[in-house]
């Protein structure tokens, strides 16, 4: 596949990303809010910033080529992941130090089985565009679409286990840590790769 049809993938992949996470966004966090779940909701969170991630990608692709962009693009998007660690993080020790816990985790049960399977078609094809390309603003888009996943298998485990064992109140709020760490570890790794002297723009994977 030729660089411009793979920019036109790219894009694409770009428009669907926005398209489910505004919707996932908005239901996780109505029904975070509602249930007093600190994870659930901060998962939500993460699909705004997965929105976010998106757009950079889309202002990286407006002027494909140009290092300084590509530069920008792939620390905004590790800051983004550093914003919302720490949002995270703080929600989660304030519902530790409460000892409060959402009456239900049904809701993220369900949000997360379907975000694990759509994320990784998504991860996939990210990937696969950002080596044809070697961008490392769209593999960092990719990051985000993997720690997605990687969010939504916490989540999901965390949901599964105080749903069966309701007596353990800690559970979100030690998911939602757990998350925090996640998102934190990349965003750090991202924002270290941007200011690097050695930055290319590249993924450093080649092209396919």
């Amino acid at each position: 596949m030729t660089t411009p049809n793979w920019r036109r993938r790219a894009l694409w992949l770009s428009g669907l990303t926005i398209s489910y996470n505004l919707v996932e966004g908005l239901v996780s966090m109505v029904f975070g809010w509602a249930d007093d779940s600190v994870a659930l909701f901060g998962f939500g969170a993460d699909s705004f910033i997965e929105v976010a991630s998106a757009c950079l990608v889309l202002w990286k692709l407006m002027d494909h080529g140009n290092l300084e962009r590509e530069r920008k693009a792939t620390r905004g998007i590790g800051w983004l992941f550093a914003f919302l660690a720490a949002g995270i993080a703080g929600g989660a020790i304030l519902q530790l130090t409460a000892r409060t816990h959402p009456p239900t985790t049904l809701p993220g049960l369900v949000i997360s089985l379907l975000s694990l399977s759509f994320m990784a078609f998504l991860w996939q094809a990210k990937r696969q565009a950002a080596r044809a390309m070697d961008s490392a603003t769209l593999m960092a888009d990719a990051a985000c679409s993997l720690a997605c996943i990687q969010l939504s298998g916490v989540l999901f485990l965390g949901s599964l286990l105080f749903l069966l064992a309701p007596a353990l109140w800690w559970v979100d709020a030690a998911s939602a840590l757990g998350l925090a760490l996640l998102i934190g570890k990349e965003g750090i790794s991202m924002i270290r790769a941007a200011r690097s002297e050695h930055f290319t723009g590249g993924c450093g994977c080649g092209h396919d």
